[in-house]
This record gives structure tokens, C-alpha cells and sequence, in this order.
């Protein structure tokens, strides 16, 4: 009964997360079976997802379960849109296309921020979070892969260049996932969405992998 919030929310989405973290596509990209291509569109879809989550965020500021995880040195987009500068060209927003699995998970993100901000938060610790711990090791395959300069452009969105100590500012996270302010049905359906944010990623790696299929 006292198990914390954090505990409660990593146990129980441990599956979904483990089968998003281990799909075909993450694997053959780490592997370095795939081209720069599909790197780059990997790139893109998350430029939509964090669109979502961060146009949200100024709105979120002061609302008292999601104003606290609104923090500037989280954001992204700026750096994504760095990346894909340099994997598209200056003209990258041209074409750029979000995958049906993209487009559903930036919509759910954008109503969850309008709607129900504890969805909001499951929202953003599965990326954040994710970002801070499994990001790194696809920045330093990348770099390995692609040639990319050690936490260049092309990698920037994994280099949180204002959080000196990732360690003490997960510790912070976690802290602030505790003391949400939030009943326990409401930390339960919390919980839920933190699972379906997983599924989410899992739709879109399994859409790139029908892109970039393995030739045989």
C-alpha cells in the first residue's frame, strides 16, 4: 500500500515497455542494419510527438498535476528541429509526413493536455524519462553508425545540455510522480495511460519497420 507513485507506474507498464524497447525496427536500428534514412524518419515522427507535448506545456504551467513536470530544460523540439535541419536539409518541413500511428499518439498527447492533465503526465514520463535513460544509447550508436559528431547535429535531441546530472534529475522526477496530486483511482487511470503511451510507440516502431523492411 505504500509502494511510491513512480514504483507503482514502472512495474506495472514493464511490459508494454519492454516490448516497445525490443521491436523489430528499434533492433535492426541499434543493430545498424538500417540506413541513415530511416534514422532520419524515425527523427521526424518524434518532432510530431513532441510538438504535441510541448505546445501544451505553457498552457499546463500553473495547473497543479501537470505544472510541476512543465520544465525548460526538458524541451525538445528546438533540438529536433536541429537534427532534422541537418538529416533533411534547411527545406526539411517540406514533405514531412507523420505515419497513422504518429498522428494518433500526437492526438492523444494533444487530448489529454486539453482535457485530462494526469493522462498529460503519463504522457510526458514515458518520454522525458525514456529519453534521459534509453535515449543515450541510440545517440551513441547513431554517432557510431552515422558518423554523426559526438553529441552533434543529427543527435542533439539526446544531449539535454541543461541537466548537468541526469541521475539527480530522474531522483527529482520520480520525487515529483510521488507527490502528484492525485486520488488512487485517479493515480490507477494514470497508470493505464502510461501503458497505452507505450503501445502508442509500439504502433509507430511497428509502421517504420513495415517502411524499412530487412531485405532478405
Amino acid at each position: 500500500m505504500d509502494t511510491p507513485f513512480s514504483t507503482q507506474i514502472r512495474v506495472a507498464s514493464h511490459e508494454q515497455h519492454t516490448e516497445a524497447e525490443t521491436s523489430p525496427f528499434m533492433g535492426h536500428l541499434l543493430g545498424g542494419r538500417l540506413g541513415v534514412e530511416a534514422y532520419a524518419r524515425y527523427t521526424e515522427q518524434l518532432w510530431f510527438v513532441y510538438r504535441a507535448l510541448e505546445d501544451s506545456a505553457a498552457a499546463l504551467r500553473d495547473d497543479p498535476v501537470a505544472g510541476p513536470f512543465v520544465r525548460p530544460e526538458l524541451m525538445r523540439t528546438a533540438a529536433l528541429e536541429r537534427d532534422l535541419a541537418h538529416l533533411r536539409g534547411p527545406d526539411w518541413r517540406e514533405g514531412l509526413t507523420a505515419l497513422p500511428a504518429t498522428a494518433a499518439y500526437a492526438a492523444r498527447v494533444t487530448e489529454c493536455a486539453s482535457g485530462w492533465t494526469g493522462g498529460y503526465v503519463a504522457h510526458h514520463y514515458t518520454r522525458y524519462l525514456g529519453d534521459l535513460s534509453g535515449g543515450q544509447i541510440i545517440r551513441d550508436r547513431a554517432e557510431k553508425t552515422w558518423g554523426f559528431d559526438r553529441k552533434g547535429d543529427g543527435v542533439r535531441f539526446y544531449v539535454f545540455e541543461e541537466i548537468a546530472n541526469p541521475a539527480a534529475f530522474k531522483r527529482l522526477y520520480r520525487e515529483l510522480l510521488d507527490a502528484v496530486e492525485a486520488d488512487e483511482l485517479e493515480r490507477r487511470r494514470i497508470v493505464d495511460e502510461c501503458k497505452r503511451a507505450f503501445d502508442y510507440n509500439g504502433a509507430v516502431f511497428r509502421e517504420l519497420d513495415a517502411e524499412f523492411p530487412l531485405s532478405a
